[in-house]
């Protein structure tokens, strides 16, 4: 098979482009530049220059060409525009999954055919299979590296044409062979920022790229008492306790922003066993028939809880948790689980 392979300049990308090549396959190694001038804006971050030698070193040490394809553009638009848009009104958006939904598994997907490539691979800790005529995602069989709650929007097409080598692997088992292999990047650490916000700081980067501070206003509780000024919405997201700069007899936390206004409670406040969520995606159907049991999680590191499952309209659906979960926040996935198999997710809408 002649494969595409996504290489970051990371450990996992490099372990999957070198299992691929020991298998037989037709390899071509590629890196997708999506943000940053060469220097690389986030050290911590992706899309470095030193990333990129990472990349190109592993490429040359197995045999495969590597290029570097320019992705900023897309990226910008389908990325960077939807998380600011979201950010400055008060939603807390996944720029991870967006960009594995507008760039990895879309973009990269069109260049692998132009390549005349029959499949793309990423180091993504996923599983693929296909069972009655569908195909379908699982998640890793590491739980502790499981990144199938970033990829709940793929589609049909994007999971016949991907494949996961890591998918059977753990984390120690990739550095394993890294190192077996000398590989140059076997002890690089993970990366732990979005590439485009270093150390996290969305405010920051909101406020640059649109060249001016946002709107202050008033935080509020639950009732619209006024208890003090914020800083601009950008600067909060549901859950939130640090840096609200309010003294009050009790710990207060964000537990809504509606326009301009953040509202401040008590964390009791907080839980909720309700959600909507829309732009949502199924994998192993098309639509759901009726009300239907499952396990969902509503943020990356959120273990999977029992829930109800029902459609709404086209692209709606309402979850009812059994027991009420802490900060559901707007913006963030809800991915849909039944065992390993991932059946969708959507965006949440509301509680």
């Amino acid at each position: 098979m002649k494969i595409l392979m996504a290489m970051s300049g990371g450990v996992d990308s490099s372990v999957a482009a070198y299992l691929l090549k020991s298998q037989g396959n037709e390899l071509v190694g590629a890196m997708m530049k999506l943000f940053g001038d060469d220097k690389g804006e986030n050290p911590r971050g992706c899309c470095t220059l030193s990333d990129a030698d990472d990349a190109r070193a592993v490429a040359n040490a197995i045999g495969v060409p590597f290029y570097v394809f320019n992705y900023r553009d897309v990226f910008d638009e389908k990325v960077l525009e939807r998380f600011v848009s979201f950010y400055s009104k008060g939603i807390t958006p996944n720029p991870c999954i967006d960009c594995n939904r507008f760039v990895k598994f879309e973009k990269f997907l069109h260049r692998a055919s132009e390549l005349e490539c029959d499949f793309i691979a990423t180091g993504h800790y996923a599983r693929i299979s296909k069972e009655n005529g569908r195909f379908l995602l699982k998640t890793g069989a590491d739980s502790a590296k499981d990144q199938s709650y970033v990829l709940y929007a793929m589609t049909q097409k994007q999971l016949a044409k991907t494949v996961f080598p890591l998918g059977e692997l753990n984390k120690d088992e990739v550095r394993e062979i890294a190192e077996a292999q000398g590989l140059v990047n076997a002890k690089k650490r993970d990366s732990q920022d979005i590439c485009f916000a270093p150390k996290g700081d969305y405010a920051g980067f909101i406020t640059r790229r649109t060249g001016s501070a946002p709107p202050q206003g008033n935080f509020t509780d639950k009732n619209g008492k006024i208890l003090g000024r914020h800083r601009g919405v950008i600067n909060y997201t549901i859950g939130q306790r640090k840096g609200l700069g309010i003294s009050a007899p009790e710990p207060l936390f964000v537990t809504d922003i509606k326009e301009n206004t953040v509202v401040l409670g008590a964390d009791s406040e907080l839980f909720s066993k309700n959600l909507t969520a829309n732009d949502i995606n199924f994998i192993p159907f098309e639509e759901l028939g009726g009300k239907l049991r499952v396990h969902a999680k509503i943020r990356y590191a959120h273990a999977p809880q029992p829930a109800t499952l029902w459609q709404t309209d086209a692209d709606s659906v309402r979850l009812e948790f059994d027991e009420p979960q802490r900060a559901i926040t707007p913006g963030q996935a809800v991915v849909f689980y039944e065992g390993e198999i991932v059946l969708g997710g959507g965006t949440i809408a509301a509680t």
